[in-house]
């Protein structure tokens, strides 16, 4: 009996370590279901995967064959940072039962809110060199039972010297389960883009500099359904008949975009 493979990988940029994780659960993953699988569907492939991205911030940002669109992006990365949807969260209502944004700034235990991404900041201000920072979403009495639990369990951070006041934060994300193709490169964006806004923001209470370290992701479970295997078979042409400049845009290319969300998101608040 084979088991389920661990693999590593690594890239200077996100597109770049994504893309190579994708191709290495579809060529080293282990074929097994899923409890979603369909009749006639081919059997999922399954890794878990160890991500690293050297700089989370260099440029190309972006890899084209990420599916969904630009302005799509950009809203989920506001949902993620910013919590623009939390108020979607009404499970009573058959509706969302959290967000990742809700669960690191507003968990509730017995009661009680809890802002995680506060609590991290604050505590490598005061504590550079702390192991300590860290947030949770899993929530052991809700979230077995319900039809979609969170995928990202855990986020730690912690900030590592480079000089007199000068620091980088590395950060750390574990999932439990993650579509490789279809999920994962518009979490490992967002979740980025909150890797940076925590440094900024550490350097601001502490009163030292601090950069965006390096981002690790690592997938318990990260798969490549056979329901779209047909589909996914358009990614691995994609990566074959294109040069790497011709498979990532840089973030300049997708502002317009970005920009064309943000108006729409304030015309849906204006409701």
């Amino acid at each position: 009996m084979r088991d389920i493979p661990v693999i590593k990988v690594a890239g200077q940029t996100l597109p770049e370590a994504w893309e190579k994780a994708v191709l290495a659960a579809w060529k080293d993953g282990l074929d097994i279901k899923t409890e979603y699988d369909k009749k006639g569907d081919p059997l999922s492939k399954d890794c878990t995967m160890i991500m690293v991205v050297n700089e989370p911030m260099k440029e190309p940002r972006i890899h084209r064959a990420f599916p969904g669109g630009l302005e799509d992006l950009e809203v989920y990365r506001q949902e993620v940072v910013l919590g623009i949807h939390d108020h979607w969260i009404k499970p009573e209502e058959g509706k969302w039962t959290y967000t990742y944004h809700q669960r690191l700034t507003n968990y509730n235990m017995e009661g009680e809110s809890i802002d995680q991404i506060d609590y991290i900041i604050k505590k490598l201000a005061q504590t550079p060199y702390s192991r300590r920072a860290q947030g949770i979403t899993w929530n052991p009495k809700s979230d077995p039972v319900t039809d979609d639990p969170p995928c990202l369990q855990r986020i730690w951070a912690r900030l590592v010297r480079l000089g007199d006041d000068k620091y980088t934060l590395d950060m750390n994300t574990h999932w439990r389960s993650r579509d490789a193709y279809k999920a994962s490169f518009m979490n490992i964006f967002a979740l980025t883009d909150l890797q940076r806004t925590m440094a900024e923001k550490i350097s601001t209470l502490g009163g030292f500099e601090v950069t965006v370290g390096r981002y690790v992701d690592i997938s318990d479970s990260f798969h490549i359904y056979g329901s779209y295997h047909e589909e996914f078979k358009n990614f691995l042409k994609m990566v074959k008949d294109r040069s790497f400049e011709e498979r990532t845009w840089p973030t300049e290319f997708a502002r317009p975009f970005f920009e064309d969300a943000i108006a729409k998101l304030e015309t849906e608040k204006r409701g």
